[in-house]
Formats: structure tokens, sequence, C-alpha cells
């Protein structure tokens, strides 16, 4: 029996598996789907868990159940790509006839000393559990410090805005503003959501050090003192693949051909956040990649030639809060209600494996 491996069953590895169980799946292969987790979480909304405004249970995505596929829990530790293996801690090692990598990102905290260790994450469904604890136990008025002004850092402020009316939160980036990827329009409408909140921005902070309730900004002697600080300030692939000695991108991802294949490892594919690509990781792209890697494994068991199109991103959407959000549509700016119904609807579709 031949074994078509996926590691992580996050957007992309998920998509990857739904796709190829709907299409003709050779009667000799069997997918394999690894992650440390017996669910999919949400990765997208987990500022909201950190906030305290929804439950885990409420992030959680149930895994296909089907015959033809073994859903195997574990902490992948290594790939051996030239004997075709896969490592899982506390377990015999895999062997794959085509393998999937979509194990995502992890903080990236710019060498800056204490970062590490003295904030705290939202890139793991155990890590934002984590997270929401410590935010939890601040008592009223207590100061939360979110670092990092982009779309990730902005939905954590908003919605634990909502969560704890009582606390003092500032959002610090070493830009001059907020969501500085972002049209003007977009940014001047969530500034104002902002102050409307009292949620303090300050720009321009160029972190150099963190400490246990304090942060050092090498612009400013005075120190910023804080009961948490949350870390949204970049992320970077898992560690598995950055010790792959493989060309890779200024960002740390691993460069992919048109067929989202190693370039000379052909039966291994790279997706999601782990991946080269001319935008910046999301979920949507993820998917995206995986519903084209189910294409090209259908091309290739057909002894086909794959034909792919090139991948368009229909948009994105942040929230500020339960009732306010903002979008990007093209070159088209929302802002209000109908974002946030958007994004609402678009977690619905996740949560029932429509994409």
């Amino acid at each position: 029996m031949k074994r078509f491996v996926i590691l992580g069953g996050g957007y992309g590895g998920l998509t990857v598996a739904q796709q190829l169980l709907e299409g003709d799946l050779p009667e000799n292969t069997i997918i394999v789907l690894i992650d440390r987790m017996p669910f999919q979480g949400l990765k997208t909304e987990y500022y909201s868990l950190v906030a305290g405004t929804a439950a885990d249970i409420d992030l959680r995505v149930a895994f296909p159940s089907d015959p033809r596929l073994i859903v195997t829990y574990g902490e992948v530790t290594d790939v051996d790509l030239d004997a075709k293996q896969v490592i899982i801690a506390g377990q015999e090692p895999l062997e794959y006839e085509w393998l999937v990598v979509a194990l995502g990102c992890t903080d990236k905290y710019h060498g800056i000393e204490g970062a590490e260790l003295y904030s705290n994450s939202i890139q793991t469904f155990s890590g934002s559990r984590k997270t929401y604890q410590a935010l939890n136990d601040v008592k009223p008025y207590g100061q939360v410090t979110i670092v990092g002004g982009g779309l990730s850092g902005v939905e954590v402020a908003s919605e634990l805005r909502e969560g704890r009316p009582d606390l003092n939160i500032r959002i610090i980036d070493r830009g001059p503003s907020i969501l500085s990827a972002f049209p003007n329009k977009l940014q001047s409408y969530v500034s104002s959501w902002f102050i409307e909140h009292e949620v303090e921005m300050r720009g321009h902070v160029s972190l150099s050090r963190l400490q246990e309730g304090v942060l050092y900004d090498s612009n400013n002697p005075s120190h910023i003192l804080t009961d948490v600080t949350v870390w949204t300030a970049g992320i970077q692939p898992v560690p598995i693949v950055q010790r792959m000695n493989l060309p890779k991108d200024n960002q740390g991802r691993l460069v992919i051909n048109e067929y989202h294949q190693l370039p000379d490892y052909n039966e291994v594919f790279i997706v999601g956040d782990c991946a080269s690509l001319p935008f910046s990781p999301s979920g949507q792209a993820a998917e995206a990649q995986g519903k084209q890697v189910a294409e090209v494994m259908q091309a290739i068991w057909s002894d086909k030639t794959p034909k792919l199109g090139k991948i368009k991103l229909k948009g994105v959407l942040g929230s500020l809060g339960k009732k306010a959000g903002f979008g990007l549509m093209g070159r088209t700016p929302l802002m209000g209600r109908v974002p946030r119904v958007l994004k609402s609807g678009v977690l619905w579709m996740s949560k029932h494996h429509l994409g």
C-alpha cells in the first residue's frame, strides 16, 4: 500500500486530504494525516480564544472520517527527504511515496533579547490557551501590551477590548501606524475605532529587550511597563523547515516549482506558511494551494500533465470585535458591519468543510 502523507491538519493540509478523498484516489493508496491535535484548530480565529470571547471548542473542526484516511497524532520532529521518512517523536519512522509539508509557522522574534521568554504567543492552539490564561489573570485596570500592529495584533486588541473593557490596552509597532500594509483609508478607520474604544496606539517603537513586565525601546529612554505582553510581530516557518538545507526566500520559506513541489524532490509538496509564494501567508492561500496539490496528484495518477491556473486570492477580512470589521477586496476597502458579517460567514464555511 502506497502512502500519501500530510504533515499538518490546518487549512492547507486538510484541504489536500478533503480534495483527494472527493476525487479518484487509487485503490493501492492510503492518505496519512499527521497532526499534534485530534482536530483542526481554526487559527484565523485564535484572537477570540485569547480574548476569552470564544470557547476553544467553538474553534475546533473534526477531521474527515473515511476508511482511506488514517489520522495519526504526534509531534513531527524531522523529515528525511532522501530516505523518504517522517520522524515522529516516540514512534517508528513513517515511510512515504508522496509527502505534503503543511506545518505552518511560528513566531519570529527578530533577535530581540527576552522576546520569546517574556511574551505570549497566538501561533498554536495550546499557546493561545496559555495566552488566554495569562490575560484572564490580569487584574482590573491592568496593562496589556500587544507587540505588532498588523492584522493579528489589531484583531487581538479589538477583541480583548470587548472581552475585557476593564483593562488598559496598548498596541505598539516599529512603523508609524497600525496596518501599514493596508490603504490609508482603512488605517484611519481602524485608528478611529481604537481611539473611540480607548486602545492606545504607539508607533516608532524599536524594541531592544524584554523583561518581566518591562519593554525597552531603543528610541526612547523611558521603559514601557506592562502586565502581559502578546507577540504578533512576525512569523517564520517552523523549525523543521528552518533546518532544511534547501533554497529559500528571504523570509525563510522553501522555494517551490509551479506544481508546489520541491524542485529536487518532486514527491514532496510544500503548502501554506512554509512555501515561498508571491503573497503573504494566510489560510486562504494555504487552501488554494491545497486544492492545486490535489489537482496535481490526480493528474499524476492519471498519467496526465498537470494544468494549473494562477492562484487568485479573494481579499482580506479583519474584525474589530463582534460588530465591526474591515477588509480589502481587490483594491476596494470595506469598513463597518459588512466585512464583519462576511468574516463570520467565512468562519461558518470553515467549520463545515466548505472552504
